[in-house]
């Protein structure tokens, strides 16, 4: 039994497949020829900024779940136990800060890409560093989230690898196409409810056959899987309270806060109010996909105790064994595993149809519009939908690619894991430290990125020293927050006490949870020195709108003339400010998104007046929400 042993789909689970695919698509074409039919870019890129809360949100949860997600989270809590569990801490603030810092500021800024946001706070160089960062970060990813979770369902299921890559891969860049932001939401909310049909199917069946859910738990008691509340604050122990509920926090910013593939999301909503209330729905949808993951892995463990299929050679790698597991829990039940493997899909294509939407985005908003500012809306749209499909075609390719990569595969996902990091530091830096400057911002946004390159890799080929075997056998994959972080992977821990680590060997075995915090403190700090050395921006420089007063309010004890010299006064928005400027902006990013200067604003207010297909309700909008 030393071979992968292979288990085979029967006709209902190639139809449940199939159904699924013919869905997502039909989505697709159905908003390329309903409403406006895609003829805007504001319609492409933003679904016309008309989306209600519920909508977004599961399309919020849908992006961060990816396939690798779903193969991850239960083979971590059957090799390491519950206290991954621990992660549902860190979402309370990682979803609150969002809410009332981020949203607020970029959805009154009426942006499409969120790196607009570092032109008006910083300067030109400053947006195309940060676009180019997320582009690279964006590709590399993309591809492997399509690749490996072909490659696993090749190994267990014998399922064609390169049709099942073709068929996501084509099927994600039709919709994403033909539908723009709109199909890509609601293939989203189709797509999420697919997942928790087909984990709810797995656990019921598996935790049934078992005995139930009181003997899956005492079965995991037995087998100290589950964890108590591990204190230890120790940053390079892998999984403690601390990393997951404190460096948690940092990943869910990185993904909810400041990433465009989920802003997208929140200024493609109706108003302020629903933007900021489909992060609370997204709240309880999280726990109960993390809580699904879980229990997941205890039925596993239930299921096979140590006796682990990795360890029979049944399989080769751990998100191969939950696969293994799903098969022969359902090998009786025809429909089900096809259920299952929808759903993994289902992962897989709501992350890399965001992908496609967001990349789209910040490619045609910051690097083309601004050179073009007198191209056309329908030529424009047509370039939109013509990125959206080049990238779906990059996307084939870097799966191409990822699968002559070998053992270096979890390095190209840990890669997405390191820049989330940095760009949060960039965005950071503007928006909480007004005398930043853009000197600062660029040999922060650099530093940062070097660090997370630095300790990234030394993690990675100090594993590879150590161990002296390809890092891919063994490894936990696992994928907490999907467009963020990804995993420096681990080989499976022996529970021996392990010496204490010295010098940069210590370094370089920081916990992955902790990259987001570390690499994002980085660039902060090497910022403002910069920022204060090269001569700090002035408050009446700043465009109004771009600072969130976050030290004027932790600095209340000062006199109001030192936190004026620290420039921490400006509220947030001026209401006359905000009336004043609003036209001004919706007329720049509609019309013409040419670079700004102030000069320019008596033409904004002008072309302002001629365009009509803005909501009328904004400028009150905007009055009713300028107290935070």
């Amino acid at each position: 039994m030393g071979d992968v042993v292979q288990m085979h789909f029967s006709t209902v689970d190639y139809v449940i497949f199939t159904l699924l695919l013919v869905a997502s698509a039909g989505i697709g074409v159905f908003y390329a020829f309903s409403g406006g039919r895609q003829r805007t870019t504001q319609e492409f890129l933003l679904a016309d900024r008309s989306m209600t809360c519920l909508p977004v949100s599961l399309s919020l949860l849908a992006t961060f779940q990816s396939a690798v997600a779903i193969l991850g989270a239960p083979s971590e809590i059957y090799t390491h136990g519950t206290q991954y569990w621990f992660l549902g801490c860190s979402y309370f603030l990682g979803l609150l800060i969002p809410a009332h810092i981020f949203i607020p500021v970029f959805y009154r800024l009426r942006l499409a890409s969120t790196y607009e946001y570092l032109e008006l706070r910083f300067s030109k160089s400053v947006r195309i560093c940060g676009t180019v960062t997320f582009i690279f970060q964006m590709v590399i990813y993309m591809g492997v989230v399509l690749y490996a979770p072909a490659l696993a369902l090749n190994a267990v299921t014998g399922i064609d690898l390169w049709g099942a890559v073709l068929a996501m891969g084509l099927v994600c860049t039709l919709y994403t196409t033909l539908g723009g932001l709109k199909a890509v939401i609601w293939t989203d909310v189709f797509q999420t409810i697919v997942m928790f049909a087909g984990q709810l199917a797995v656990i019921v069946v598996g935790a049934h056959q078992a005995g139930g859910v009181a003997e899956v738990w005492r079965r995991a008691q037995n087998g100290s899987r589950i964890s108590g509340l591990e204190l230890n604050p120790d940053p390079l122990e892998r999984h403690t309270f601390w990393t997951l509920s404190v460096g948690g926090v940092f990943l869910m910013l990185a993904l909810y806060g400041v990433n465009q593939a989920q802003v997208q999301r929140y200024l493609s909503s109706r108003t302020e109010n629903e933007a900021i209330m489909s992060c609370y729905v997204v709240f309880p949808c999280q726990q109960i996909v993390l809580a699904l993951g879980c229990l997941m892995g205890l039925v596993m463990y239930s299921r096979y105790g140590e006796d682990s299929p990795l360890d029979k050679g049944y399989v080769q790698t751990n998100d191969q064994m939950v696969l293994y597991f799903v098969m022969d829990v359902l090998q009786d039940l025809p429909g089900l595993p096809g259920l299952f493997v929808a759903c993994l899909f289902s992962g897989a294509l709501s992350t890399i149809s965001s992908a496609f939407n967001s990349l789209a985005t910040v490619t045609m908003e910051d690097l083309i519009k601004p050179h073009f500012p007198a191209m056309t809306e329908a030529r424009a749209t047509l370039l939109s939908k013509g990125l959206a499909l080049g990238y779906g075609l990059v996307c084939l390719a870097m799966a191409y690619i990822a699968s002559l990569m070998g053992s270096v595969l979890q390095a190209a996902l840990s890669i997405f894991g390191m820049i989330g990091g940095p760009l949060l530091g960039l965005f950071c830096l503007g928006m909480f430290f007004p005398w930043a400057n853009s000197i600062g911002a660029v040999m922060g946004l650099a530093a940062g990125l070097l660090m997370a390159f630095w300790i990234g890799i030394g993690n990675f080929v100090s594993r590879m020293q150590t161990h002296g075997v390809p890092i891919l056998n063994g490894t936990a994959i696992l994928d907490t927050a999907n467009a963020t972080t990804v995993v420096m992977t681990t080989l499976v821990t022996s529970l021996t006490t392990k010496p204490r680590l010295t010098g940069l060997k210590a370094f370089y075995s920081l916990s992955y949870m902790w990259y987001s915090a570390h690499n994002s403190a980085t660039v902060v700090v090497v910022g403002l020195v910069v920022s204060l050395l090269t001569g700090p921006s002035k408050e009446k420089d700043l465009t109004p709108g771009t600072v969130y007063p976050v030290l004027g309010t932790l600095l209340f004890f000062l006199p109001e003339r030192y936190r004026e010299k620290l420039c921490c006064v400006t509220p947030l928005e001026d209401k006359s400010k905000a009336l004043a400027r609003q036209p001004y902006q919706m007329a720049e990013k509609d019309i013409s998104d040419a670079p700004r200067s102030p000069h320019e604003d008596k033409n904004g207010v002008e072309e302002s007046e001629e365009k009509t297909n803005q909501p009328s309700c904004t400028l009150m909008h905007v009055e009713q929400e300028t107290a935070l």
